[in-house]
């Protein structure tokens, strides 16, 4: 299969540029030249497939032009260790659990997947591999564990200063090996702004053999994929949920808009936003403007140039009134979240996260609006990893924390501060060479 640029349909690449390179030098993203669908023969069955089934089914239609089956096999079932289970809160409240894997975040699936998919790429390579990563919280600590001590790379995180909780900065910075954490003067906007300008610098990204863990990487979207099919088949027979997912660079949700691509019926998508809400006022008005993004209790969202806004463009051909038809956006400020936090562990006594509890939020004002619809609310993230908002609205000791995130509290975080600046960010990567 050969993958275009959105700015630029007539650039095609094989799969290897496109994941190992990432960013083509038209500062687009890659996106396949024919998307996919899965045939009558899956649908007919899918509801009964396991969760490994469905993930070799897409992973198969979106890369098994290009790699082997034992080898496709091999990579879903090394990324699928773990469950995503489907928890009901109340009739038509679902919450998808995607917090179960190592670092307790959904980015475990796309790492994982690009990993051991990137690994298999690479195999007869003698070139080390740099993984440049930006980070607004759990991207970076999913990245550093697939591919701590993998041989033949190393990964470079770039995360905002004093803006990731504790916890999750301890993910990013105490693993050591071949993990290095950059500690930027910034906003996440700013750590995605400086590695894309590593990778537009075509003679540095090919003599630093650079290549992206973000969602701008298209492996990091296909597995997400799964877990939409994988929850869908959970609800009874001829419901079509709506998906509501707490949104900041928005892979998350244009991987749901794949698995739809696919074939899975789904009724509507709800972006869910914090203050930075680019998205949905775009929904709203047709009026695109990307703007410094700012800081709230749902780190993870606070992005405000979401990269994977190019890629839902390019799915609706650019058609604001076809987006908005399929999405809609609804935001929801610090004091929203932290009262819903309170609401879901008073109503249901499940502890939410503060991004879980956005998408929670917006699921309710979505119900309550088209009574009869089933939500499914993607809680992205373990609540024990925002364990000072937690504490603050449910009392000291109210969430458990995992011991393999508890483990990481006393150990020393290790990392280099640097400046918001392109030209200092390229002097750093020139040193590493």
């Amino acid at each position: 299969m050969l993958y275009h640029s959105t700015n630029n349909p007539t650039h095609r690449v094989d799969l290897k540029e496109a994941i190992l390179r990432s960013l083509p030098p038209d500062n687009g993203l890659y996106m396949p030249c024919s998307l996919p669908t899965l045939g009558e023969d899956f649908w007919k069955i899918w509801r009964d497939l396991s969760f490994e089934e469905i993930g070799y089914a897409v992973a198969d239609a979106f890369f098994g032009e290009d790699v082997p089956e034992e080898a496709l096999t091999d990579i879903v079932d090394g990324t699928l260790e773990f469950d995503a289970p489907l928890i009901t809160l109340a009739p038509g409240d679902h919450i998808l659990e995607l917090f179960h894997g190592p670092t307790l975040a959904f980015k475990d699936f796309g790492a994982r997947f690009m990993a051991r998919l990137m690994a298999w790429l690479t195999r007869d390579d003698d070139r080390l591999l740099t993984v440049l990563v930006a980070t607004s919280g759990d991207t970076g600590g999913a990245v550093a564990s697939a591919f701590h001590q993998v041989e033949g790379t190393r990964v470079i995180i770039l995360y905002p200063k004093g803006k990731v909780s504790g916890l999750q900065e301890k993910q990013l910075t105490t693993l050591g090996g071949n993990i290095q954490a950059l500690e930027v003067d910034g906003t996440f906007d700013d750590c995605q702004r400086l590695v894309k300008s590593a990778f537009l610098d075509r003679e540095l990204s090919e003599r630093l053999n650079l290549t992206s863990a973000n969602s701008i990487n298209l492996s990091r979207l296909v597995p997400q994929s799964f877990y939409y099919i994988h929850s869908a088949r959970q609800l009874p027979e001829g419901v079509k949920p709506v998906f509501v997912v707490p949104s900041g660079n928005f892979g998350n949700l244009t991987a749901g808009l794949l698995a739809r691509q696919l074939g899975l019926p789904v009724e509507h998508f709800v972006a869910a936003t914090n203050i930075n809400d680019v998205v949905p006022a775009y929904l709203k008005t047709g009026n695109y403007q990307p703007r410094p993004s700012a800081a709230t209790i749902s780190n993870a969202m606070d992005v405000g140039a979401p990269s994977n806004f190019a890629r839902m463009e390019a799915l609706f051909g650019k058609s604001w009134e076809a987006m908005r038809g399929l999405i809609s956006g609804l935001s929801y400020s610090d004091q929203a979240t932290r009262a819903a936090v309170r609401e879901v562990k008073s109503l249901h006594d499940y502890e939410i996260d503060p991004h879980g509890a956005v998408g929670w939020l917006a699921a309710r004002q979505w119900r309550s609006q088209h009574p009869g619809t089933a939500t499914i609310t993607l809680e992205t993230a373990h609540p024990s990893k925002f364990l000072d908002v937690m504490e603050q609205e449910l009392g000291q000791g109210a969430v458990e924390i995992p011991e393999r995130l508890a483990i990481l509290a006393n150990r020393e975080k290790v990392a280099t501060p640097i400046a918001a600046d392109e030209a200092d960010f390229k002097a750093w990567l020139n040193q590493q060479a």
